[in-house]
């Protein structure tokens, strides 16, 4: 029972905001009392505690899966980018906002984690990139691996960054084109452009 909480919270959570929902919301979705969700879980707190750590998981499972099969590193990074976009919505309500304005300690407890494990991928990342030709081979690595993370989080403040003005989608796109421009060879340029150009026929 406690893991089909967390998996129909988890949905509500990222369709309709940690805010939103309420504990009676999942009870009712679930057709179970709410005393049975505070026999597994002492407040709503720990069960968003639970649920976004849960999230967090799947897409470190999900990236290190990518990782694992070498593949070229400019691809990689376009594949990490799909498979992330694939697992969050593109939502008004943001989850993320309401994460982090009304849980603001897990929120900073999830950047922690997230922050050790974007760090260990993009250094690799960045040095099979300069390896193969790609990236310039001058790279401060872990200056760039550092901005490289700054710009993700930054890019996901609402005050700099309205939802309404710019979607997760454009965001994402746009800052991942932005940041391998910057750091590729004019071999690796050739590489990215065959990408962009992939992604624009997709959509």
């Amino acid at each position: 029972m406690r893991e089909k909480i967390i998996q129909k919270a988890t949905t509500l959570f990222l369709k309709l905001g940690f805010k939103s929902v309420t504990m009676d919301d999942i009870a009712n979705e679930m057709a179970i009392s709410k005393k049975t969700i505070y026999t597994h879980f002492k407040n709503k707190t720990a069960l968003v505690k639970e649920c976004t750590f849960c999230v967090m998981q799947s897409i470190t499972t999900g990236i290190d899966e990518i990782c694992s099969l070498n593949q070229n590193p400019i691809e990689e990074l376009f594949e990490i980018k799909k498979f992330v976009m694939g697992k969050i919505e593109d939502d008004n309500s943001s989850p993320q906002y309401q994460l982090q304005k009304y849980y603001p300690q897990i929120s900073e407890d999830l950047k922690e984690g997230h922050f050790e494990k974007m760090m260990e991928c993009t250094r690799t990342n960045l040095r099979r990139g300069i390896e193969q030709g790609l990236y310039r081979s001058n790279l401060d690595i872990e200056f760039i691996a550092r901005l490289y993370y700054l710009g993700i989080h930054g890019t996901k403040n609402q005050n700099l960054f309205p939802i309404e003005r710019f979607s997760t989608k454009f965001i994402t796109e746009e800052y991942l084109e932005y940041h391998l421009r910057g750091i590729v060879t004019p071999e690796g340029f050739i590489t990215l452009k065959k990408f962009i150009k992939a992604n624009q026929t997709n959509e």
